[in-house]
């Protein structure tokens, strides 16, 4: 990809590279789980299938493309990577929407996959997905490991255990970082380490560069999410809007309040930037996705 592109361009590309990654990736339809068994009986991949593909902002594959950029890595040896940490994503979405968690009706603009499938169907193609996401990178068990570590109890899981407990209570700034931190930042600083570690080696002061870019892009995303669930509509989101405060969740919003929580967005960014400031053009498209995870509208 010509470095001169333009960022939407750039994305674009890239977003379609995902798609076409991960419709090779995820079984075919009509191609049933048991082989010997009738091939009608494939609903649990038509639900894998429509949770994964032709939807989302892709956001985790392309900083897993921009930190392979970074690396000089070629966009095919990053492709793995790219799909794992989007299958990743794509189950925890089908789980976080199910009845007993955050009982949501909304995603993508279109149905949850409990309300297209129903729960048992939905609940097992979030287990397949999670599956397939490390048969991905099966041939690293450093990828596998740093993935697992992302998704699990100290990470996404976590994040999410905490967020569940928390609801009808006021968290601390720190406390609300702590959780973000794991329930979504988690799963974005793991594709900027997939994606790096797909090109060549990275010198410290490259590493450590990218973790403080990577947290403070992790947690202007969660910011930026909680204003938009106050500012954003649903046809705008594709998602339920103003869920939050109905679940008495704690938000950035409502422990800083919405200008505030605007200005620690914007201050996050200019962090993110400034991690990278060092490495100009290479970081490029690290430094473009952080401004539209800032700037984004949905």
């Amino acid at each position: 990809m010509h470095p001169d592109l333009a960022f939407p361009v750039w994305s674009e590309e890239r977003q379609r590279r995902i798609e076409d990654v991960l419709e090779r990736a995820l079984p075919a339809a009509a191609m049933s789980p048991a082989r010997h068994e009738a091939a009608s009986r494939s609903q649990l991949h038509e639900a894998m299938r429509y949770a994964a593909l032709g939807g989302g902002k892709r956001v985790r594959p392309l900083l897993a493309y921009a930190a392979g950029e970074f690396a000089d890595a070629d966009p095919a040896k990053v492709d793995a990577s790219a799909a794992a940490v989007e299958l990743i994503h794509a189950y925890s979405l089908v789980h976080d929407d199910l009845p007993c968690m955050d009982n949501d009706t909304l995603r993508r603009g279109k149905p949850t996959c409990h309300v297209a499938f129903g729960e048992a169907t939905a609940l097992l193609a979030g287990d397949a997905l999670q599956s397939l996401a490390f048969a991905l990178l099966a041939g690293s068990g450093a990828s596998c490991a740093m993935l697992a570590s992302a998704a699990g109890a100290s990470g996404m899981a976590g994040g999410q255990a905490i967020d569940l407990a928390s609801s009808g209570t006021m968290l601390s700034l720190p406390e609300l970082q702590t959780m973000h931190r794991m329930k979504t930042g988690a799963l974005i600083r793991a594709a900027v380490r997939l994606g790096a570690s797909c090109g060549r080696s990275l010198a410290h002061k490259e590493s450590a560069a990218l973790d403080t870019y990577a947290e403070a892009a992790g947690l202007a995303f969660q910011v930026v999410d909680d204003v938009l669930d106050v500012e954003g509509s649903a046809t705008a989101l594709g998602k339920t809007a103003g869920k939050d405060a109905a679940q008495q969740k704690p938000t950035y919003v409502s422990l800083l309040g919405l200008p505030e929580a605007k200005r620690h967005a914007e201050a996050l960014r200019a962090q993110a930037a400034a991690a990278l400031a060092p490495f100009r053009g290479a970081a490029r498209r690290l430094v473009e996705l952080a401004d539209w995870i800032v700037l984004r509208k949905h």
